[in-house]
């Protein structure tokens, strides 16, 4: 694949600190929220042809196991690994990948916001359809709201039904998430930060996303789900964890789900929501691969809204 642009998130700085996994071998180039053009194909493909605009899917899986088959392929039993740790990604001109990996990227989708579709748009696709089941009259808490994964998160708990209450550690970022349809946001560092959560959601949350995966988030996501509620959790950090009451998990019958990733279908059904106009990607900054450390180190300091990518010439 000719690489058009690469998305730019937290997950990449994870997977170079090696928080994901441990590559086959180094040097690795990273990224895996790739749009392009196919350049070539191998004598065995038949889904795609040279000139076809794709993207990339992020997991590499065995499509033989029971969970590749039932279309949960994040699960896959023969797991390979991840583009951009286990095989090369797309901070490269070219990127070579398995078939199964390069899904269509719709027409009238430019190559830079494609980026978010793969990733930062399925995973909360797959969160709301699958994990949360967010349906029309939840309360959803998102914590993380202005982060590449989160400001996606916020429009697609709104496309299901739901009403969301923004919480981020940036005004700037909360404001951003008023315009998208934030009906309160919180600023997680305010003294009373709770107390406006509280009053904002009015009775509890019956869905909380954690994005940011801290002790801290984790215990306060928690403790404001209301009755009946669900909390997803989406981040693997070692040696973090929060106390879970059995009696109030019991008498609430409350719900902590774990999600990991998507399935290829999610990031189809996530591309036509984008093709429609239904979600907006937000990849705030694009830049040259020869500047990308400017968007690492915005993500480091939590400046970076949504997405970054870097982009390269046609």
């Amino acid at each position: 694949m000719a690489v058009r642009a690469c998305g730019v998130g937290l997950t990449v700085l994870n997977a170079m600190k090696g928080q994901m996994a441990r590559p086959d071998g180094l040097p690795r180039v990273p990224g895996h929220e790739i749009t392009g053009v196919v350049a070539e194909v191998g004598p065995a493909v038949h889904a795609v042809r040279p000139g076809d605009r794709v993207m990339a899917f992020f997991y590499l899986t065995c499509g033989r196991c029971e969970f590749c088959r039932a279309g949960r392929d994040s699960l896959c039993r023969d797991h390979r690994g991840y583009v951009g740790i286990h095989r090369d990604g797309g901070y490269a001109e070219f990127v070579t990948l398995p078939e199964a990996n390069v899904l269509p990227l719709p027409e009238g989708v430019p190559f830079v916001e494609g980026t978010a579709i793969p990733d930062a748009i399925a995973t909360p696709y797959h969160v709301c359809a699958t994990r949360a089941r967010v349906r029309v009259g939840d309360r959803a808490l998102i914590v993380g709201a202005g982060g590449g994964v989160g400001i996606h998160m916020l429009q697609m708990v709104r496309l299901f039904g739901a009403r969301a209450v923004a919480v981020d550690i940036d005004d700037a970022k909360l404001a951003r998430c008023g315009e998208l349809g934030a009906e309160h946001t919180v600023n997680f560092r305010a003294p009373d930060a709770e107390a406006q959560a509280r009053a904002a959601l009015a009775g509890g949350a019956t869905v909380a996303v954690d994005l940011v995966g801290s002790d801290q988030t984790l215990a306060w996501a928690f403790g404001l789900l209301g009755r009946g509620g669900r909390m997803i959790t989406l981040t693997t950090f070692a040696d973090v964890g929060f106390q879970v009451v059995p009696r109030r998990m019991v008498v609430d019958e409350l719900e902590v789900l774990g999600s990991r990733y998507c399935s290829r279908a999610e990031v189809l059904t996530a591309a036509h929501l984008v093709q429609e106009g239904r979600i907006r990607p937000v990849v705030s900054q694009a830049v040259p691969l020869e500047h990308v450390e400017t968007l690492h180190a915005m993500l480091r300091e939590g400046r970076l809204f949504g997405r970054g990518a870097v982009i390269f010439a046609a």
